[in-house]
């Protein structure tokens, strides 16, 4: 944070208060304290970089305040503050991300000054956040929808997965784009959900499969050699007797070695007619592709399947990744996740890896891969080439 910077302090402690504006002042950054929280939320403004927030204070709560901060569409760092139990912290925490909010973390109180002073230094060693931009979602007419399809107005872009053992790139993830042609470049928000309601999932995911399997020996690691690539299945797929066999004859056509193509599925396409599925997954295996379970950690009822299915690879949620390092729940389920993993002789994958913080959790707790924007955004193919071709092991 620079000097012209602002830090803004919520609370109705006066020890608090004081404690951490010396402290922003020895730092070299402007502070204001205040107890009332109408007198607050009028002296945030652009220029105000970190908030202190207290959770209980009377009058109006500090839940209450996050929610007119996310109203207001805040872009400040956000530090929460209370003496109650760390659980719910956490779950404040939480709550303040969903909303949209850019929380750095909590300190539960009492809290000694070389931790407050540790945060501080922290947060100002943090480059600006980024301003979310939200882009609502336009009206797309059912032709409209049909035609992109029809006419192959979809691409991928590629995201790269890193050994977290050797820090070389593992394989690639393949995920579709729709090259509008008046919106230009368009992201899945904005069309899958209707692709599923006109039942064209299948085509999509099929159509990315072919292109990807088409790209896939642009691809390589610094000795050469071909990457795994990752596509992701459509539920129908999964309900499809004849889906090896079909993903199979691909395979052969671009010459692509079934060992490295890693088929991606959802909990939600295990859960559907499971004996059926087990059928497809277990002729996958048995042809040597691998299985990834995608987005793992965010239900229940696959706990209940996992050790039916054949899958070599479990894909921790970045919804639980993005605050391992801040949330002790988080951090525990990333543990018990890449625990269970392993029991069952599978690797595990972490997404949404997006600081040096979390890569070095990860490393440290065993986890065997992860991708996320620390490591590249998804790129177009030409793009991912060159990246690859400069990539560092970290």
């Amino acid at each position: 944070m620079a000097k012209a910077d602002r830090v803004l302090v919520i609370d109705d402690d006066n020890t608090v208060c004081e404690l951490v504006s010396a402290l922003a002042r020895t730092m070299g950054l402007d502070c204001e304290t205040t107890k009332d929280p109408a007198a607050f939320l009028d002296r945030v403004t652009p220029q105000t970089s970190l908030i202190l927030l207290d959770l209980m204070m009377p009058g109006m709560d500090g839940i209450e305040v996050l929610r007119l901060l996310a109203e207001r569409r805040c872009n400040a760092r956000i530090l929460l503050m209370s003496g109650m139990d760390k659980r719910v912290l956490e779950t404040a925490e939480k709550l303040a991300l969903s909303l949209g909010l850019a929380v750095v973390g909590h300190l539960q109180k009492p809290f000694p000054l070389p931790e407050l002073k540790g945060v501080l230094e922290a947060v100002a060693a943090m480059e600006a956040p980024e301003v979310v931009k939200v882009i609502p979602a336009f009206a797309v007419s059912d032709e409209e929808m049909r035609n992109a399809v029809k006419h192959g107005e979809f691409l991928n872009y590629y995201q790269p997965q890193i050994s977290l053992k050797t820090g070389e790139v593992m394989g690639v993830e393949a995920l579709a784009r729709w090259r509008h042609p008046e919106r230009g470049m368009t992201l899945p928000e904005n069309f899958l959900a209707r692709l599923e309601a006109l039942d064209l999932m299948d085509d999509l995911c099929w159509s990315t499969a072919e292109l990807a399997l088409a790209e896939a020996k642009q691809f390589r690691g610094r000795s050469g050699e071909l990457l795994r690539i990752s596509i992701n299945v459509s539920m129908r797929s999964l309900q499809d007797l004849e889906f090896p066999d079909a993903l199979l004859t691909l395979a052969r056509k671009y010459d692509i070695p079934v060992e490295l193509i890693a088929v991606e599925l959802t909990e939600s396409g295990l859960m559907k007619n499971i004996s059926r599925t087990l059928d497809v997954l277990t002729r996958l295996r048995m042809k040597n592709f691998q299985l990834s379970i995608d987005d793992f950690g965010t239900g229940y009822a696959m706990m209940r399947q996992l050790q039916n299915v054949p899958a070599t690879e479990l894909k921790i949620d970045k919804s639980i990744v993005e605050r391992m390092h801040l949330i002790d729940s988080d951090r525990v389920m990333v543990e018990k996740i890449i625990e269970m993993g392993h029991e069952l002789k599978m690797g595990v994958v972490a997404e949404g890896v997006m600081t040096k913080e979390q890569f070095q959790m990860l490393r440290a707790k065993g986890c065997d891969g992860a991708q996320g924007y620390w490591f590249s955004y998804p790129l177009p193919p030409e793009s991912m080439k060159r990246w690859l071709a400069t990539y560092e092991p970290r």
